[in-house]
């Protein structure tokens, strides 16, 4: 079997839904010869970078042409050790790397005729437990930022009432008085040194609302997307210790090991990690220092399948268990549950409030939610996911053969 050609998919969904203009999924479909083909999904469908995760390819497809796409670890490590730039890392280059690996993997799962979860490993987790992500975004179709902690809570009933035990808030992202949502709005400066009273206030009254309203035995993960400095997160966590949170999500920049360490060892809640670490090497200080109780490797951007197997098998060394982070569309969503299904160190699926709006959910062809809060497997050969070629068309960027 041979690689023939690449195709490329920039999917701007703010053209159709405007609450969704700062997501922009990336998708590659690789072709073969046999008329085996895979897809995969750059992880930078947020933030600043679905751009250059469009370009990314124009320089690493090309190699691709020719290939057995069955010789997958081969091929990582051609990209990591052969293209200068892999071994150093960063979202870029190993967005379009990831999104590679998984395509490679969906192509084998289907040449083979098994899903992928069994090449890797076989089905350790018959089901997966999911909770409730980004609840400062509401928790239903349409996208809007909440202020009032009442809104925080009625969010918290919804998604408990859709069958969820666990849910997950940042509860400092927006600070402001305006009920305009602006996703691109700079972070407030003091989040990097010391909180103002009115600062963990404002997160408290928040997080004490949701607690309320769900009650005690619901578990509550807090986020703050690294928008903390090591002083302001111990802060913040021991404000809200008598919340009983269940993990502390990126309290600050996991790229300082030892700052994280630091809030590890100031704080009495478990910390939480690993979105923005790239392949093994990234997460080896946090692992060995034993500061990150939960890492959360994306496979859109950590490497891939290949990748992060291997990261997850590495934290059970160190005794961390796994979420996988998915803050994209429907093909990060099926590669995460292939590896979670595969680990024994899983802990908790991530389902984003992103993945209810319609323009995500129709860009393939299956649409993959959970079930009372639990998720089975896609059974399908390979990922189980296809694009739906009706909507993506018009996505279309470029083919490289």
């Amino acid at each position: 079997m041979k690689i023939t050609s690449i195709e490329v998919f920039d999917c701007k969904l703010g053209k159709d839904d405007p609450s969704l203009s700062y997501f922009n999924p990336v998708f590659i479909r690789i072709n073969t010869d046999e008329g085996i083909s895979g897809i995969g999904e750059a992880g930078l469908a947020y933030g600043s970078g679905a751009n250059a995760a469009v370009g990314i390819f124009k320089d690493l497809a090309p190699s691709l042409i020719g290939e057995d796409p069955l010789n997958i670890e081969s091929i990582w490590e051609k990209y990591y050790r052969g293209t200068f730039w892999g071994m150093g890392g960063g979202p870029i280059f190993y967005s379009g790397m990831s999104a590679i690996d998984i395509a490679l993997w969906d192509i084998k799962g289907k040449k083979f005729n098994a899903p992928i979860y069994q090449l890797i490993g076989g089905k350790t987790n018959p089901q997966l437990r999911a909770y409730a992500s980004q609840l400062q975004f509401g928790w239903d179709k349409n996208q809007r930022a909440l202020f009032k902690p009442e809104e925080y809570a009625e969010a918290a009933i919804k998604a408990v009432d859709d069958g969820y035990d666990c849910i997950k808030v940042d509860p400092i992202q927006f600070y402001g008085d305006s009920q305009e949502f602006n996703a691109l709005s700079k972070p407030k400066q003091s989040y990097f040194g010391l909180l103002e009273p009115q600062d963990i206030k404002r997160a408290y009254n928040r997080l004490k609302a949701m607690r309320e309203a769900v009650g005690p035995e619901i578990k509550i993960i807090l986020e703050v997307h690294s928008l903390l400095g090591v002083n302001s997160a111990i802060q913040l966590a021991r404000a809200v210790e008598d919340l009983n949170i269940y993990f502390f999500e990126e309290p600050t920049n996991p790229m300082n090991s030892d700052a994280f360490s630091k809030v590890a060892d100031k704080v009495n809640i478990p910390l939480s990690g690993g979105e923005r670490c790239y392949t093994r090497w990234g997460y080896r200080e946090l692992l060995e220092k034993q500061s990150i109780a939960v890492i959360q490797p994306d496979a859109c951007l950590v490497g891939g399948i290949t990748e992060s197997k291997k990261i997850c098998d590495y934290a059970n060394i160190y005794h961390a268990t796994v979420q996988v982070h998915v803050c994209g569309g429907p093909i990060s969503t099926a590669a995460s549950l292939h590896i979670e299904t595969a680990i024994p160190n899983f802990i908790v699926h991530e389902h984003h409030t992103v993945a209810l709006k319609e323009k995500m959910i129709e860009l393939c062809k299956y649409d993959y939610q959970p079930i009372d809060g639990y998720f089975k497997v896609p059974e399908l050969p390979g990922l189980g996911q296809e694009l739906n070629d009706e909507i993506i068309k018009k996505y279309f960027a470029y083919e490289i053969k």
